[in-house]
Order: structure tokens, then C-alpha cells, then sequence
């Protein structure tokens, strides 16, 4: 049968650091860019280091897709 469940002795600790850098850099992109939004930084940015990719998908949804127009487009 196949083990899902590690214990923290058999994760090997560069994967570990590696998930805290990553969950940092995700709040922290997620907490500036609703800053300049508008949209409740502080909620999202910690929410962002909690866990992947939830709360990414669930921001993009009612943050960055609201504030779309529909049928517009942008210019490159």
C-alpha cells in the first residue's frame, strides 16, 4: 500500500525551506498586488502563506477577474 502521509524526519529539509520560500514569495506577490488594488492586502497576504494554490486560485477569481471588463481586451 502506498504511504501518503510523511512525517517531518523523512521530508528532507531543503524541500522544506524551499515550501516556506515559495509560500513567502506567493503571500508577499499576492499581499502587494492587492495593496494596489485596493482589496484587503493583509487578508489575502496572509491567507497567500497558508497554503498552495488555493488561495492563488480563489484570489485570481475574485480579485483579478472582477475587476475585468467584459468583452475588452488590452493591447500588447
Amino acid at each position: 500500500m502506498n504511504k501518503i502521509h510523511y512525517s517531518l524526519d523523512e521530508i528532507s529539509p531543503l524541500w522544506l525551506t524551499l515550501l516556506g520560500i515559495f509560500l513567502l514569495v506567493q503571500g508577499t506577490w499576492i499581499f502587494q498586488d492587492a495593496r494596489r488594488r485596493g482589496r484587503f492586502p493583509w487578508l489575502w497576504g496572509l491567507w497567500g502563506i497558508t497554503g498552495f494554490p488555493t488561495p492563488l486560485i480563489i484570489y485570481w477569481f475574485v480579485v483579478i477577474r472582477s475587476q475585468r471588463k467584459p468583452g475588452v481586451r488590452k493591447q500588447k
